[in-house]
């Protein structure tokens, strides 16, 4: 028995229409005489209005009723999808997180997937049903319901494939792959066939919306291929496997993201660790830390910050004058296998941020990811101007006339690299 594991993010399953359009999908890959899994998303900004809603009781909802408020959402998708397939004559069954066997930590908002016991999956498969699975959530060994986080349904679709033996793990959304940098934002910018499993987890944690970066890490762990896809086309889309063959580029994509903070503290002797574990209390994670001899600058993402207000109160009653939160501050990465093997990519980054002029406040590169960070609004035209300056176009991928503009200034950039 083949089975193939799918899932479909919240764009795909927006509303009924979109929902019935999975439905003959999935239909006919179940007529193919596959063995089908779907996992699925809250429907459309479902997730964002019961946030939005449990925002008006609290600023600071507690983390356990929030958890059993927002699995609703994708609840109510995997029973309409199931719905969908049954009127197409497809037997089909819907199971929570729980139901499914996801085995989870006991943290609220940002649980880790410890096992899968999909023994109930497997016995409906043999039955020749498709399961459809809500993504996002599961169950702790306190028997408390739990979510994975935003994007935590790519996470459930990886470790469902993963304990299942299935080949691959598909992964379908509104685009048709991952990109070197955002269409929206870069439009010369082209679609990568495949990119490596460690590349992908470092674009995720870096911003990329087209994978979750704990479902990469999953999969990079089991080395099990992921397929990105668009949900409602045709192509073959990208695949992110363990070592897929290079393209020659150094550089394979530019990412950005503007939902994060930047924490100045000014006294490293005296607060640092108070500050790192305060954060700790919060749930915060860190997406970088550094250390000078007096500064120390904390970048964290607000997706973690459930009460903002919370958090700002916190740092001013415990810190005072030696902390600033900054909000008005975004990174843009630049992601590529072997970045630290000298400095060119590096000082190409820093002369295209002095020719928009861009202020980078904070500067960081490892072997897999370079990133600066700016303020909110030079994001956009720092992504264009890396994307020109570091990815070389390939035969057939032309310059947009409104890009043109960025890339005299990524020429001009690269002039100034080459003179430092």
């Amino acid at each position: 028995m083949k089975i193939v594991v799918q899932k479909y993010g919240g764009s795909s399953v927006a509303d009924v229409a979109r929902i019935r359009k999975v439905a003959e999908r999935v239909v006919a890959r179940h007529r193919q005489g596959d063995a089908v899994v779907v996992v699925v998303s809250a429907m459309g900004r479902t997730t964002d209005e019961l946030l939005a809603t449990a925002k008006q009781v609290s600023a600071d909802p507690p983390r356990r009723e929030l958890d059993m408020l927002l699995t609703c959402g994708e609840r109510i998708s995997m029973a309409v999808l199931s719905m969908a397939l049954q009127e197409l004559g497809v037997p089909a069954v819907s199971f929570t997180g729980s139901q499914s066997g996801i085995i989870t930590t006991n943290e609220h908002s940002q649980a880790r997937i410890l096992e899968v016991r999909p023994s109930r999956v497997r016995e409906e498969l043999e039955k020749g049903r498709v399961v459809v699975v809500a993504g996002f959530q599961g169950v702790s060994r306190d028997r408390e319901i739990t979510t994975l986080g935003r994007g935590g349904s790519d996470t459930t679709a990886v470790a469902l494939a993963a304990a299942l033996g299935a080949e691959a793990c598909e992964i379908y959304s509104d685009v048709d792959g991952v990109y070197s940098a955002d269409p929206r934002v870069v439009p010369e910018a082209s679609r990568l066939d495949t990119l490596s499993l460690d590349e992908m987890q470092a674009l995720a944690s870096a911003g990329a919306k087209v994978l979750n970066a704990q479902a990469v890490e999953f999969a990079r762990e089991r080395e099990l291929p992921i397929d990105a896809r668009h949900a409602h086309g045709e192509g073959q889309g990208t695949r992110v496997l363990l070592a897929p063959s290079g393209d020659g580029r150094r550089v394979k994509s530019i990412t950005a993201e503007t939902q994060v903070a930047l924490i100045e503290l000014g006294d490293v002797a005296g607060h640092l660790p108070a500050l790192l574990d305060f954060l700790d209390g919060l749930r915060v994670r860190a997406r970088k830390v550094s250390v000078e001899a007096a500064r120390a600058l904390v970048v964290i993402p607000l997706q973690d910050v459930h009460g903002i207000s919370t958090l700002r109160a916190g740092l001013r009653s415990r810190f005072g004058d030696a902390v600033r939160l900054r909000e008005d501050v975004g990174t843009v990465s630049a992601v590529g296998a072997g970045l630290d093997a000298d400095f060119t990519p590096y000082r190409e980054a820093l002369a295209c941020a002095a020719a928009i002029p861009a202020a980078v406040h904070a500067s960081w590169m490892t072997a897999l990811q370079l990133t600066l960070v700016v303020d909110l609004d030079q994001v956009k035209p720092l992504t264009r101007a890396l994307h020109l300056a570091l990815i070389p176009s390939l035969p057939g991928i032309s310059v947009a006339p409104q890009a043109a503009d960025a890339q005299q200034e990524a020429s001009g950039a690269r002039a100034v690299a080459e003179r430092r």
